[in-house]
C-alpha cells in the first residue's frame, strides 16, 4: 500500500481552512496539491 503524502491531522486541517472560506486555488498553491484533490 502506499504511504500518504499528508498524515489525516494535515489533511483535516486543510479541509478546515476550506470550510473556513480560503478558496480553492489557494489551498492548492499553499499546499502543493491538485483541485480534484480538495474535491
Amino acid at each position: 500500500m502506499r504511504r500518504s503524502r499528508f498524515t489525516e491531522e494535515q489533511i483535516i486541517s486543510i479541509l478546515k481552512e476550506h470550510e473556513a472560506g480560503v478558496p480553492v486555488s489557494d489551498l492548492c498553491r499553499k499546499h502543493g496539491v491538485s483541485d480534484a484533490s480538495i474535491y
